[in-house]
């Protein structure tokens, strides 16, 4: 089983969205900043998912 979405701690450019998603699906996260880019409803996506995708714990 796969672990939650969750932001990224590690790979952060605004708030860690499309890292997080990076590492959820073992992708490069400038493929998805790219994908991003080109949406329709970019801006709307990633506000809701901002505020929505919760924090990774933080590791020690």
């Amino acid at each position: 089983m796969k672990d939650k979405l969750r932001k990224s701690s590690s790979d952060k450019s605004i708030s860690g969205v499309c890292g997080g998603i990076a590492e959820y699906f073992g992708i490069s996260s400038l493929a998805v900043r790219l994908i991003f880019i080109f949406l329709p409803a970019n801006i709307l996506i990633y506000l809701i998912l901002t505020n929505t995708m919760s924090e990774n714990p933080p590791s020690l």
